[in-house]
């Protein structure tokens, strides 16, 4: 790529190559690889974890370690930043390249307000100082939908909701005027409908600002809402390139096409007053094994009483899964902590193999709760890094007191075989695995003790979608070979249209809508059950732009 090409360019790699010296054998983690984002322009850059995405984007910014190795160009404008002292580099971050990273919290200074954290920037690059850099600010949170900026840009970031801070965060990507933004994953902590409100939000702030996106994810549905241009990377390689209908919809690499039947789909949403509703017949022998009455949780807030769930109703029989759906704060994962024991009720009833929760001794509870699975959302944060894998999985068996060290492992060695994992990991430590083998041991734990009831609290929502998909169909044969009841919380539609036989649509502590998934989710009453199926993206750049349209007509109605 020639100079002059390059400068018509907001970011271009020419044969990038990046190889990390380790301890063992070089790790070549882009072997390569040429690409370009024009101003104006979303280019996706997708593949699995392991792929060579974020190590690119990384690249652009001047932030990979020590250790690497690399050779090439990578151009932000006709700069190319291959090799490029540190302190132009330092320069160059926020004014002409910035980075919006995947989880707000952790990229947000927990200790200073909104207000220094934005002021910062805007008086490192000389921009602009004191009043005038606070009415920046401002002015930046008004840009990204901030409600009250005046006042909230004196709070800290854990006042604000997971939506709000990744909006703080693009404020601060924005603040400088770059010529690109870097966006690594910057939906993928968030519910559908703030996603959906992200994903406009950056497509306005381009329009505006004609500023170049390389977006960086593994979500098909975020790649046919938001890009022009996609890329594919598999192995550090670039395998296909192409404006996103024609990959998307016309796949020609064997590995795209892999990746994108690999994404669970949502069945078409009919929204008919009159459309005759199909009940499926309901088995009358039905065993319970959860039930929920009238269901009310609290949360003790410093002496304020904070009402997370009112009035919940449902059950779940062996052999069924129930979907919790909503968004962040609706009280789906308040519900899975209660069934756990980690929250009391407040009233109504909760009730595990007819024994009702609020009213048994700690010691009935512990022998209740014996029967109760569960897989939590990062598998990472969810397992003892100290702990070999064999006592991982066995830790429930300790707990309660079940068997000896002999047969504890076999146990063990029973279940790698049930989760399809090497019985030769026994011995690993956690961080010897990849994500999606941690959560396969994760659902070996919650299995140990043959439960009656498992709990999967968003237990794919940290994987590739490869991954996912193994994952899902693994959960549904282990369902069908141990016949146990499911309580399983997600914000994503297409797996619980995929896993669930019902599920409950929860908004604001309330139950709005509930009844069989083919029924709820594909011919929903409720405004709300409408706009969360409307918000969430699927792999169809032609398809998501008529759901696009009809997100925001429904948003605009609400």
């Amino acid at each position: 790529m020639s100079t002059e090409a390059a400068e018509n360019y907001a970011l271009s790699f020419t044969d990038l190559k990046v190889t990390f010296e380790t301890a063992g054998p070089d790790v070549h983690a882009v072997k390569g690889l040429s690409l370009a984002v024009r101003p104006g322009e979303v280019v996706a850059l997708v593949g699995e974890s392991g792929s060579g995405k974020s190590v690119t984007s990384t690249a652009a910014m001047g932030l990979l370690p020590e250790n690497a190795y690399i050779t090439g160009e990578a151009r932000v404008g006709n700069v190319n930043v291959v090799g490029l002292d540190q302190g132009k580099m330092r320069k160059m971050r926020a004014t002409d390249i910035a980075m919006v990273f995947q989880e707000p919290m952790t990229a947000l200074n927990p200790v200073l307000t909104i207000e220094r954290q934005l002021t910062e920037a805007l008086e490192l690059h000389d921009v602009a100082y004191g009043k005038e850099a606070t009415d920046r600010a401002i002015e930046l949170l008004t840009l990204v939908g901030i409600p009250d900026p005046a006042k909230r840009i004196k709070q800290y970031p854990h006042q604000f909701s997971g939506g709000q801070r990744q909006r703080i965060v693009i404020a601060m990507a924005i603040s400088c005027d770059p010529k690109v933004i870097i966006a690594d994953e910057p939906t993928t902590a968030l519910d559908v409908t703030v996603q959906a409100e992200i994903l406009d939000l950056l497509r306005e702030l381009k329009d505006r600002l004609n500023t170049g996106i390389l977006l960086i994810t593994h979500n098909m549905g975020v790649v046919a809402d938001m890009a022009d241009q996609v890329a594919v990377m598999f192995q550090g390689n670039l395998v296909e390139t192409g404006d996103v209908q024609q990959v998307l919809l016309h796949p020609q690499h064997e590995y795209t096409q892999r990746l994108l039947s690999s994404v669970p789909r949502l069945s078409p949403v009919i929204i008919d007053e009159n459309a005759p509703r199909s009940e499926p017949t309901v088995p009358a022998e039905r065993e319970l094994v959860l039930e929920a009455k009238d269901l009310v949780l609290e949360y003790n807030m410093r002496g304020k009483i904070f009402r997370a769930v009112e009035n919940v109703s449902f059950d779940v029989a062996k052999g069924e899964v129930l979907g919790i759906v909503g968004e962040s704060g609706s009280g789906k994962s308040t519900i899975a902590k209660a069934v756990l024991g980690l929250l009391p009720v407040a009233a109504g009833t909760l009730a595990v193999k007819g024994h009702n929760l609020p009213k048994l001794s700690t010691r009935q509870a512990r022998a209740v709760r014996k029967d109760i699975g569960v897989i939590f959302q990062d598998p990472a944060a969810s397992l003892n890094p100290r702990f070999p894998i064999g006592d991982c999985i066995t830790e429930p068996m300790v707990v309660h007191k079940v068997g000896n060290k002999a047969s504890r492992t076999k146990r063990a060695l029973e279940l790698l075989d049930a989760v399809k994992l090497p019985r030769n990991v026994i011995n690993r430590y956690p961080h010897e695995l990849s994500g999606g083998q941690r959560q396969r041991i994760c659902i070996a734990r919650a299995l140990t003790m043959n439960p009656e009831l498992l709990i999967a609290d968003e237990p794919t929502s940290a994987l590739d979608v490869s991954v996912q998909a193994v994952v899902l169909e693994m959960l549904q044969d282990l369902q069908r070979d141990f016949n146990f009841a499911c309580l399983f919380v997600s914000h994503d539609l297409a797996v619980v249209d995929m896993l669930a036989d019902s599920v409950v649509v929860m908004q604001n502590g309330k139950a709005v809508e509930q009844g069989r998934v083919d029924t709820v989710l594909h011919a929903p009453t409720h405004d709300y059950t409408r706009r969360l199926l409307a918000a969430a993206p699927v792999p169809d750049p032609i398809e998501q732009a008529v759901r696009r349209d009809a997100w925001r007509i429904l948003n605009s109605t609400k």
